[in-house]
């Protein structure tokens, strides 16, 4: 995991002795939204946009399940990277036989993304990247945006107008996002990043301390908020389908794994049975990622083989 510094790729980790050994997540650069405004700069357009996406990364696939519920398969084409990220950041394959390769630029790397859009841009290179093939620059990095996006920019195309964050819960939808984002979402990463034991001590006690909030939650309610799915739901969904076979490991999340909290665990299969959810997982995928990319967590590169996982089991949320 490097970074652009001065138009150039350096090779360089997250550094933490500034933060006493607490991993801090670096803010997305590139905000524009889409619309049918007359000044938009990115109108709403069928086959205009172009989503890149890792497999492994939660973040990412926010989006790629929102592009599912919000039947925006035809609108919006779609690119995954190689399941490693090692020297050079998020790669491409270049074998046109390959399911990991760059279909508009045939690049090796997605930092050649961010430099083709801002060749002045200086940081870390992410995903999801929403590209936009006519102009040829990045619209957003930021997932939340992202989903956002899909939740309504091109209900007009599709006449899907589910939504999943309704003006009249937004209030409770963000009060429930800022506390699973600051220790489940990146609370699994602030204590896998970690570099000293009272950064990762606290990171870990504030995650198990909402898993225990969550289990409470959800055993008096079917979903986060109020009786219906919203984008709460689907963003801390994907920190809990990664959770057994990658966090409680490889992060060292192990005071307990959510198949230990049956309404966590029975939440999980239900939202993981919602119609399309199921084709946007890939555990392997992501497993490859975690443990044979981080080698200053996992020196050894080992993929661990397990754990079992049956994410189809019957479930007992129909009861609330």
């Amino acid at each position: 995991m490097g970074l652009i510094v001065a138009g150039k790729w350096v090779d360089q980790w997250y550094d933490t002795k500034k933060s006493d050994g607490k991993f801090v997540r670096q803010d997305s650069m590139f905000r524009h939204s889409i619309s049918d405004e007359a000044d938009s700069l990115f109108p709403i357009e069928a086959g205009r946009y172009h989503l890149y996406v890792s497999l492994a990364c939660p973040w990412a696939h926010r989006t790629l399940i929102f592009r599912q519920l919000k039947q925006l398969e035809s609108i919006i084409s779609v690119s995954i990277v190689r399941p490693e990220m090692l020297e050079n950041g998020w790669e491409f394959d270049t074998k046109d036989s390959s399911p990991y390769t760059d279909p508009l630029y045939q690049f090796n790397y997605a930092y050649q993304l961010y430099l083709k859009s801002n060749p002045e841009y200086e940081g870390r290179v992410t995903v999801p990247i929403l590209w936009d093939k006519k102009t040829a620059r990045i619209v957003n990095n930021e997932s939340v945006d992202i989903i956002r996006i899909f939740n309504s920019a091109f209900n007009s195309l599709t006449g899907n107008t589910d939504d999943y964050f309704p003006v009249a819960l937004r209030d409770d939808i963000e009060q429930v996002n800022q506390r699973i984002y600051d220790t489940v979402n990146n609370g699994v990463y602030k204590a896998g990043f970690a570099t000293t034991q009272e950064a990762y001590n606290g990171a870990y006690t504030k995650l198990f301390d909402t898993l225990d909030w969550l289990e409470e939650r959800l055993s008096k309610q079917r979903y986060l908020v109020a009786d219906q799915l919203t984008e709460a739901d689907w963003r801390l969904f994907t920190t809990l389908i990664r959770f057994d076979a990658i966090y409680h490991g490889h992060f060292k999340c192990n005071k307990a794994k959510l198949s230990e909290y049956h309404h966590i665990s029975h939440y999980l299969r239900e939202l993981y049975q919602v119609p399309g959810v199921s084709d946007t997982v890939d555990i392997e995928y992501s497993k490859i990622h975690y443990y044979a990319s981080h080698d200053t967590i996992n020196p050894t590169l080992i993929v661990p083989l397990g754990p079992e996982q049956n994410f189809a089991a019957s479930h007992d949320r129909a009861k609330f």
